[in-house]
């Protein structure tokens, strides 16, 4: 452990300043999180598609989805929606988006490694605390309607097969026979055993309670105004609206906010809100909870995944919106998701349906921004975008290693 380091400021308590804060804690640090809502989790991390999925690792730094994006221009309910209101935040971050498309191959590996990784730490932490967020371990199934893109997953398969990643190509008879409750005509698939589904809110606020347990202090509704890099000292001092405090080391796991606190701190990261949408489907009646299918999907076409969450609720979630720091729930972005289900799944009943939004905190070069900054003292786990759910306990664990050390705790219990 660094002897200078004891303790930690993790700004956020979403999925990524939990787990980190939990991580460090197991390390034996004098952890403070601070979060502006009441709870945890209330924010990106609330309603996400509930997929924990290496098999989406592809990075959209890729020809295809440019693309696609200017065919969706004009679609009011295209999967990707692109709000061409001049804006230097927005179109520095596709400057980037596009100067990072070389990167696309050793991206899509590298985040398909990391997935994997971090599956050890999540599913090993809720084992250890008691955690039950509805987990299904039947893994992800991929289905496609047309063949082009279907050829192009295979293509990806080689790219995720070199981060360690296997999935088993399906026919739409396989389809057919793994989710019997799915209507539509496919051209095949693919299945990922290995991975699962479960609710992003359930495990964030078990594991804060958990990490409270272990001596993590949380500062609920308490809005950070200030970071102030330390001089020949080091450390942060973090001011709210009522006072301030000197730590150590903070860590920025603030989501979309993280752009704006990196600046004080000296540092660029160039973290964009591209906004998701996604219902929960209440399963009232038992037709409807028959007809509502137990595997994790992602329809290629639509861009929409989807998870059982328990016995008595379908998530669905999709959509990529850059509009800036919007968070209005608009009718015409959700109505196609709840027009999936009626589509493929005629049996459940769509009577009571609940929309939610989110903003993504996506980096330009679609990986996180994980590591120390250039101040002493500051560091970052930040910039996940739609794989926070995923990669979260994994970069937690990262950053956790690099500000203290092994995890003791995990390395006892293995000995």
């Amino acid at each position: 452990m660094t002897p200078e380091i004891r303790t930690v400021a993790v700004l956020g308590g979403g999925i990524t300043g939990v787990t980190t804060a939990y991580a460090l804690a197991r390390r034996g640090l004098d952890v403070t999180v601070y979060e502006k809502h009441r709870y945890a989790a209330m924010e990106t991390s609330f309603a996400n598609g509930g997929q924990l999925s290496a098999s989406n690792a592809e990075v959209w730094t890729h020809p295809s989805t440019i693309l696609k994006g200017i065919m969706w221009m004009f679609r009011k309910d295209a999967p990707l929606l692109l709000n061409l209101k001049p804006s230097w935040h927005k179109y520095s971050w596709i400057a980037q988006f596009l100067a990072a498309m070389p990167q696309y191959s050793d991206n899509t590996i590298a985040t398909a490694r990391m997935a994997i990784a971090a599956r050890e730490h999540l599913f090993g932490w809720a084992a250890e605390e008691g955690i039950d967020f509805d987990v299904e371990h039947r893994g992800i199934m991929h289905v496609y309607r047309k063949r082009q893109n279907f050829e192009h997953a295979q293509r990806v398969n080689a790219l995720l097969a070199k981060g360690g990643l296997m999935r088993d190509e399906l026919s739409p008879t396989d389809i057919a026979r793994i989710e019997p409750t799915l209507q539509g005509d496919w051209h095949g698939g693919f299945l990922t055993p290995s991975d699962a589904s479960g609710d992003i809110h359930r495990y964030t606020v078990g594991l804060a309670k958990a990490a409270a347990r272990r001596g993590v202090t949380f500062l609920y509704g308490t809005d950070v105004v200030k970071l102030d890099r330390g001089t020949k000292g080091g450390g942060v001092k973090v001011r709210t609206l009522v006072d301030s405090t000197r730590y150590d080391a903070v860590v920025v796991c603030a989501g979309c906010a993280s752009r704006q606190f990196a600046a004080q701190l000296g540092d660029r990261v160039n973290v964009y809100p591209v906004k998701g949408y996604s219902i929960t489907v209440n399963l009232d009646d038992e037709e409807s909870r028959r007809s509502a299918p137990m595997i994790s999907l992602l329809d290629d076409e639509t861009k929409l995944v989807s998870s059982r969450l328990g016995p008595d609720r379908f998530r669905v979630a999709g959509t990529a919106e850059f509009s800036g720091f919007n968070r209005d729930i608009r009718a015409g972005r959700t109505a196609p998701l709840t027009k999936w289900v009626e589509t493929h799944f005629p049996g459940v009943s769509t009577e009571r349906v609940v929309p939610w939004a989110g903003l993504r905190p996506m980096m330009p070069t679609m990986m996180p921004k994980v590591g120390p900054g250039r101040a002493p003292g500051v560091f970052y786990n930040t910039g996940h975008g739609h794989l926070g759910w995923t990669l979260a306990a994994g970069t937690a664990e990262a950053i956790a290693t690099t500000i203290a050390g092994p995890d003791v705790v995990a390395l006892e219990a293995a000995a």
